[in-house]
């Protein structure tokens, strides 16, 4: 009997240590995503930039990427 009484305990806390952990990696994911977010806001305006520039200089998606970057100045569009 003594040993189904230690069962119990050792049962009951089990359930709370799996809350626990589950709600220290939700909060962990939630601060990656919220860190992430300007990385997100640059990358958009870089899609943005690289768009424009294609429609307005009618040149290959490569060039549009170095002159976003701030490079067009090393190279030449052919």
């Amino acid at each position: 009997m003594a040993d189904t009484s230690t069962n119990k305990k050792i049962f009951e806390w089990l359930p709370i240590i799996n809350v626990v952990a589950l709600l220290l990696c939700a909060l962990c994911l939630l601060f990656i995503a919220i860190s992430l977010r300007p990385v997100s806001q640059w990358a958009n305006n870089q899609n943005i930039c690289v768009e424009e520039e294609i429609i307005k200089s009618q040149a290959p998606i490569s060039w549009g990427v170095r002159k976003c970057n701030g490079r067009s100045k090393v190279y030449q569009v052919k």
